[in-house]
């Protein structure tokens, strides 16, 4: 039976080295000079989160607009990166901004692509299998429509679909 798995897969290559050439540029930027301003990349476990470091709000503010440039011309799509965190207050007058990369289909976006594939009357079925939600149709022509609805209707992740098996 033809199926493929839709998955949340950063290019984490692609995303260290933004990281890297970001901390480069802020390093000989001349509004960086004499600040302790940089990128630092953590990963626990499964989780892999960037943590943005500078002397003040507006720097933490260039620092993430350097950040998104980088990713933008290493082709990966910032919206594998989660901002909605609070900006922390360390020592002093530094702050921290901690920025969540998202990896593996959440359950919620799961049950969301599950509903999506059952409202579309197309003759394919979505099961959850842990992070990932594998679809198997009996077609190869469902599973290409499948596809194509994914990409319409969820829009606020970069899912990408890999393992396509006839």
């Amino acid at each position: 039976m033809p199926s493929f798995d839709v998955v949340l897969e950063p290019d984490l290559v692609e995303l260290r080295n933004a990281v890297d050439q970001s901390n480069k540029e802020i390093g000989t930027r001349f509004d960086f000079k004499g600040s302790s301003s940089h990128i630092d990349s953590v990963e626990t476990g499964k989780k892999r989160q960037l943590q943005l470091l500078a002397d003040s709000d507006f720097q933490i503010n260039q620092v993430r607009d350097i950040l998104l440039a980088k990713l933008s011309k290493r082709g990966v799509d910032v919206r594998f990166l989660d901002f909605s965190a609070k900006l922390e207050k360390l020592g002093g007058d530094k702050v921290r901004l901690t920025v969540e990369v998202k990896q593996g289909v959440d359950s919620d976006t799961a049950k969301k692509v599950q509903s999506a594939l059952k409202q579309s009357k197309l003759k394919v079925q979505g099961s959850i299998q842990g992070d990932t939600v594998r679809v198997t149709g009996g077609k190869r022509d469902d599973l290409q429509g499948a596809i194509a609805l994914l990409r319409k209707e969820v829009t606020d992740l970069p899912l990408s679909f890999n393992n396509f098996r006839d």
